[in-house]
């Protein structure tokens, strides 16, 4: 009889858990959309690069800390472009303090593309 009280207990943490996860994981995507909206309101397009027809995708890491300041930026995917991937590092910067992660310091890697049109 002990052991099923036991079990069940078990069984009852483990859902809490799950739930805490779950709730801190859709915390953490919100967190993540909002911040990848502020960067890309910030992006432009440089003028030499759209004057060369230049196009691509460039993955930046961005380092933040717990109260959303961006520490450093670092290329982690060129966009075959020199000049796209200057844009690229100092893209972030340009959106200031960002909102605190919800789970403290952390880096999230964000593709930023431009396509002439």
């Amino acid at each position: 009889m002990h052991h099923s009280r036991v079990r069940a207990a078990a069984l009852a943490v483990a859902c809490f858990a799950a739930g805490l996860a779950g709730a801190a994981h859709a915390q953490s995507a919100d967190w993540y959309r909002q911040v990848t909206r502020i960067i890309a309101s910030k992006q432009t397009y440089p003028p030499t690069a759209q004057m060369r027809g230049e196009e691509g995708t460039a993955k930046v890491k961005v380092y933040i800390s717990a109260v959303g300041a961006i520490e450093k930026t670092e290329l982690v995917g060129g966009s075959g472009s020199a000049t796209l991937d200057r844009e690229a590092l100092a893209l972030p910067r340009r959106a200031g303090n960002l909102p605190a992660p919800p789970g403290g310091p952390t880096t999230l890697t964000v593709p930023i593309t431009w396509r002439l049109m």
